[in-house]
């Protein structure tokens, strides 16, 4: 064989141009010598690639070890022999570490929800819906293995270096004092893992709630220890920090609320406004759609307010999670249909339009002390504020 730098830098080329045109080479390879159009062709192509692929991987590692290790540096050779009995020294335990943490990391993330599903329902009791169950379990599963898979692959990574004979003592020292710096040069970082933390141990939101956060309101497609993603009813996705979340308002937890200020004419008979609203809640609560929705029909809670143009009146009503925006708006529809039917009148605001006082045809008197025309009309001389005194011959 060529020097170790010379097959290292082939190999890593070729691999990587394996990797990323992939899907060229299989289908050329497919449409030129290949008439069968199976999906077992193609897998087992798919196959081939990935077993060239892996051992394009063996000969970089053969030659990163040749390199590090051989008195030769870049101008090491490697042979078979040099292949064979690394192979049999160190090939072997690394061939195991590799195996034993994908198999371990395989087995934590199908046990990591199953675990997490049958903790919730054992500690809450049944107190939570559906949807909080499913968005926690999902919550939850999603962090714990993803911080388990980076453990066991940081775990793995020191032992094959351990293996390939890298002294690992100052690495793990050098290590602390990285830390050390980057928690003084990165507090606002540290800041967002440990506000990220308290909010998966106190359970503030999951993941498919609809929260507000940092002034932004949206679903919550993501959350990590570092941050929270919303995504608005605009469809855009804001990425925000957990150390600027002060103050979190969850909308979807366990249950919600219809809230709905229903304005009427100040000359309704509120008796009978009041039969009709409840009356659409009822109907509402029984439709087959809407019902499963909900948990307690909309209902006239108060008079809320003497508003400028009506009276608003107050309903109320508790539903499932995440369907009091849906219920609102049918209940809205309902309402005025059944308004229109009883001719029960919704207000608006009236403008009363004023063009001013056409002065055309006022006539004028002339003040006894300053003798500045004023207006007849006008007791007082608009000038100097002597009471204006009108003559005989002003008043005929």
């Amino acid at each position: 064989m060529q020097h170790s730098i010379w097959t290292l830098g082939a190999a890593t080329l070729v691999l990587a141009l394996l990797l990323i045109c992939r899907e060229q080479p299989k289908n050329r390879i497919s449409r030129w010598f290949l008439k069968d159009k199976k999906p077992e062709t193609k897998t087992g192509l798919s196959v081939f690639f990935w077993i060239l692929a892996a051992a394009l991987l063996l000969v970089i590692m053969a030659s990163a070890i040749a390199i590090v290790l051989s008195e030769e540096g870049v101008q090491a050779n490697i042979t078979l022999d040099d292949i064979q009995a690394w192979l049999l020294s160190s090939g072997i335990p690394v061939l195991l570490i590799i195996i034993v943490s994908f198999v371990l990391y395989r087995l934590v993330s199908l046990a990591i929800p199953r675990l997490v599903e049958k903790y919730l329902k054992l500690r809450a009791k049944g107190r939570h819906s559906r949807l909080w169950y499913q968005n926690r379990t999902q919550t939850l599963a999603t962090v714990l293995t993803t911080t388990a898979g980076a453990v066991i692959g940081l775990i793995a990574v020191f032992m094959l270096l351990g293996e390939f004979g890298v002294n690992i003592t100052p690495l793990l020292a050098g290590a602390g004092v990285l830390g050390v710096a980057i928690g003084f040069g990165a507090q606002s970082l540290i800041k967002d893992f440990i506000s990220g933390l308290f909010i998966f141990l106190e359970d503030h939101y999951n993941k498919g709630d609809v929260v507000e956060v940092a002034g932004r309101v949206g679903t919550v497609e993501e959350i990590n220890l570092r941050r929270t993603v919303l995504r608005d009813l605009d469809g855009i996705v804001h990425s925000i920090p957990n150390g600027e979340i002060s103050t979190s308002s969850n909308y979807t937890r366990d249950w919600a609320r219809v809230k709905l200020d229903v304005p009427v004419a100040y000359g309704e008979d509120l008796d009978k406004v009041f039969e009709v609203l409840n009356r659409v809640g009822q109907e509402l609560a029984a439709d087959q759609v809407f019902g499963p929705k909900i948990k307690t029909p909309p209902q006239v809670l108060r008079v809320q307010n003497f508003g400028d143009s009506g009276i608003d009146i107050r309903i109320l009503g508790e539903v499932k999670p995440i369907e009091q925006w849906t219920v609102t708006g049918e209940l809205r529809r309902r309402i005025k249909k059944a308004f229109d039917e009883e001719g029960i009148e919704i207000p608006w605001p009236h403008v009363k339009l004023y063009l001013g006082q056409d002065k055309s045809h006022d006539s004028s008197v002339l003040c006894t002390s300053c003798s500045v025309p004023a207006s007849e009309n006008n007791r007082y001389c608009g000038n100097c504020g002597s009471e204006i005194k009108k003559t005989e011959q002003d008043k005929s």
